[in-house]
């Protein structure tokens, strides 16, 4: 899908190792490291390991070499095209060693938090631009009020929070993947990010889907980086959580084993969406959860904290998307309500659109529609629970007619009495149970 944003301009790859604005014994230890877990030897190899040009590789080789911690083995040959060999010297091994005691970390250099933040302006959220048609399109499988889109496009655009709260049932979360489904664009997510020469991770594959033939083929040794490969380029990432969400999911994680760090999910979803479902489910009260994320949704940055209990700051880019089945004045103080920007009320479908998601489901799973049997749902059943439809009632309605039909071994087919029995399934009648 075409987006007007979809030239988000690629970090530029180092020229030297200055640009690097690294600390030198950081970048030299990652590469004795490198060097020592995964046995390269050879320059196209090592700069494909930790994600540099050959020529900024090659300088940090040199600069190895002349503290005596690398030694060149032997001559050129045509073998290896034509590539000088590096070895570790006994000095250069016991220093490995001893970095790695240090820190597990090795690979890809990690991107300086400073250089960062600036690719993070570059790919901001908040300069998407998402027209009506791409959401219409984005959301094509799900039918919505038209007035739904007139809400849910500026605050898509604006990049802000969103709030999206009704009765449960009614495409909540298929709303909010729908809206991460328009933004059909690609960003770069660094591997990690250094800050006070401590390494957080940042690209995960759970979460990042890198873009097709832009995941480093190790046996490309002779291609032209287009952009620095400390970076993947990815779809704008969506992080969805549910009533598992604590708290100290939002913080760094610490790997004492690795002595890294793990960035925690607000700031693997930079650039993308951050999803609260089932807002009211979680352990912490929502007050709790909202309060956490005030100052980032006001201020475009967030604090994390090292083990040290040194605080930084590091940039906020995602659209939070909120969504709740409860009123939002019964879980949250008006203080919280004001500082999230759009509230969207997301009703059960009408009379109208209920038959259409139905005659659609109905199409979609081979279940013949019957008119008798719409009559008696809509007259016999429906005022039972005062006319009140919700979206996901037709998928659960033909699903059980048609588990039905297969239990009884007839065709599929919807007649009055196997609304009954689906409807029956439905609601559980409030009734006392003799104990």
């Amino acid at each position: 899908m075409n987006m007007q944003s979809s030239n988000v301009m690629a970090p530029p790859p180092p020229k030297t190792l200055e640009e690097m604005r690294l600390p030198e014994v950081m970048m030299r230890d990652i590469l004795l490291k490198t060097m020592f877990r995964k046995n390269v030897d050879k320059v196209s190899e090592l700069a494909a390991a930790i994600c540099l040009p050959a020529a900024v590789t090659q300088q940090l080789i040199d600069a190895a070499r002349g503290q005596r911690l690398l030694e060149a083995t032997g001559t050129l040959n045509a073998n290896n095209g034509n590539e000088m060999g590096y070895q570790l010297t006994d000095m250069g091994k016991a220093r490995a060693l001893d970095a790695l005691a240090q820190s597990e970390y090795f690979g890809a250099m990690p991107v300086p938090l400073d250089i960062y933040r600036e690719q993070v302006k570059r790919q901001s959220i908040r300069n998407i631009q998402i027209t009506r048609q791409q959401l219409t399109q984005a959301m094509g499988h799900l039918v919505l009020p038209d007035s739904l889109l007139d809400h849910l496009g500026p605050a898509v655009g604006s990049g802000r929070s969103i709030l999206m709260y009704g009765p449960p049932g009614n495409g909540k979360s298929s709303i909010s993947n729908g809206i991460r489904d328009a933004m059909g664009d690609k960003i770069y997510v660094p591997r990690a990010i250094e800050y006070a020469g401590q390494v957080i991770t940042v690209y995960d594959p759970i979460i990042h889907s890198a873009a097709e033939g832009d995941l480093q083929d190790p046996n490309s040794l002779r291609r032209v980086a287009r952009f620095d490969t400390r970076y993947v380029k990815c779809d704008r990432p969506t992080v969805i959580t549910g009533g598992e969400l604590s708290l100290d999911m939002l913080d760094l994680v610490y790997n004492p084993t690795a002595r890294t760090y793990q960035a925690p999910l607000q700031l693997k979803s930079s650039g993308g969406i951050f999803i609260v479902d089932d807002l009211g489910r979680q352990e912490e009260p929502p007050q709790a959860l909202v309060n956490r994320w005030i100052v980032p949704l006001e201020e475009n940055k967030d604090i994390l904290a090292l083990q040290s209990g040194e605080k930084f700051e590091v940039p906020f880019d995602t659209l939070v998307i909120f969504s709740t089945n409860f009123h939002p004045n019964e879980i949250f103080d008006q203080a919280a309500l004001r500082r999230i920007f759009f509230k969207i009320k997301i009703d059960g479908p009408s009379q109208e659109n209920f038959l259409r998601i139905f005659a659609l489901v109905a199409k979609k799973k081979n279940m013949p529609l019957d008119e008798a049997s719409l009559i008696h749902l809509l007259k016999q059943k429906y005022p039972t629970i005062g006319n009140v439809y919700a979206n996901y009632q037709p998928v659960f309605l033909i699903d059980q007619m048609r588990a039905i039909c297969d239990f009884e071994g007839i065709p599929y087919q919807m007649t009055p009495e196997l609304i009954d029995r689906a409807w029956a399934n439905m609601f559980v009648r409030d009734e006392h149970i003799v104990k």
